[in-house]
């Protein structure tokens, strides 16, 4: 068993790697503009939600995101009440890396991985980024297909079959593996990728991970509550609204895995493509459902955790 978690230690410092390499090349190409979007746009939730929306989709990483939003309020350029929205639409800019990781099988990698690594020796800094996003995303897909020859063998093992089995059986546990694995690793993609190539290969059902997909939402919160550490109340309420709004999100579809399972054979051919629409059906949702709630559920997080009450 030593070798086979050697291997997926291997596998996940790759995906993270990968993951690592993909931001630098975004932030290259646009952080600066996104910095300026999210600062301008977000005076009302529905502009917040839009800009949270793209600043995700284009840095990969709802955690920059609230990072960057906990820094903003932090220093007055927006209050707590505006995050809200930016929130929102990060839940849903991250789904855009989970549909990438999904057509893993539909773009030639060593292209990929070789054109990006010949671009990342240039000096002018467009095609670096464009280098470091082809290549990390190149790095991300060789992981992906690590963890997918991983399957087998760890199926030999009694305490995973038993482990799988009390998942496939119970899927709201997974829920909770996700968001304690996610609050691990740092990364609900990563938590996500691992859950799709364990579908793909029979470990998991779809409602397993589904419930992966939904606990990971949960557990990508500790990054906007480590950020929060040391900075005012009104940022510290955004890291709080952050967990809360996911709870909410995860509570509401908890029960309806199954459900969802069987709508996801409506969505696609393929089991990863499926799990990458109902994680771009959930986050949609939950932050619509949400949105017309946003006075309210602001008055609540201050209640719960201000010290007094912010504009």
């Amino acid at each position: 068993m030593g070798d086979v978690l050697t291997l997926f230690v291997v596998f996940l410092s790759m995906f993270l790697f990968g993951m690592a390499i993909l931001r630098i090349g975004l932030y290259q190409l646009s952080y600066q503009n996104m910095r300026k979007l999210l600062a301008r746009f977000a005076d009302n939730p529905v502009k917040g939600m839009l800009a949270g929306l793209l600043m995700t989709a284009v840095l990969q990483s709802s955690s920059c995101t609230m990072v960057l939003t906990v820094g903003l309020v932090a220093v007055g350029v927006l209050n707590f009440k505006q995050s809200i929205g930016v929130i929102l639409g990060a839940n849903i800019g991250t789904t855009v890396t989970v549909e990438l990781l999904s057509l893993q099988h539909s773009i030639p990698l060593w292209p990929m991985l070789i054109i990006g690594a010949v671009l990342l020796l240039s000096k002018k800094q467009s095609t670096f980024g464009i280098g470091s996003l082809l290549f990390g995303l190149g790095t991300i897909f060789v992981a992906l297909h690590g963890f997918s020859t991983l399957a087998e063998p760890l199926q030999r093992f009694p305490i995973v079959q038993e482990s799988l089995t009390a998942t496939n059986s119970y899927p709201v546990l997974s829920i909770v593996v996700g968001a304690v694995v996610t609050s691990i690793i740092q990364s609900s993609t990563a938590a996500t990728g691992i859950a799709m190539a364990f579908l793909q290969e029979g470990l998991f059902t779809m409602p397993s991970a589904i419930g992966i997909m939904l606990g990971a939402n949960v557990g990508t919160c500790i990054t906007a509550w480590i950020a929060s550490i040391g900075t005012n109340t009104e940022a510290k309420l955004v890291a709080m609204g952050h967990i809360w709004l996911n709870i909410f999100g995860v509570v509401l579809f908890a029960p309806f895995l199954q459900e969802l399972s069987a709508f996801s054979v409506l969505l696609a051919h393929t089991v990863s493509q499926q799990l990458a629409h109902i994680s771009v059906l959930f986050n949609v949702l939950s932050s619509l459902i949400l949105l017309p709630f946003i006075t309210p559920f602001s008055k609540m997080i201050i209640y719960l955790h201000g010290k007094k009450r912010t504009p």
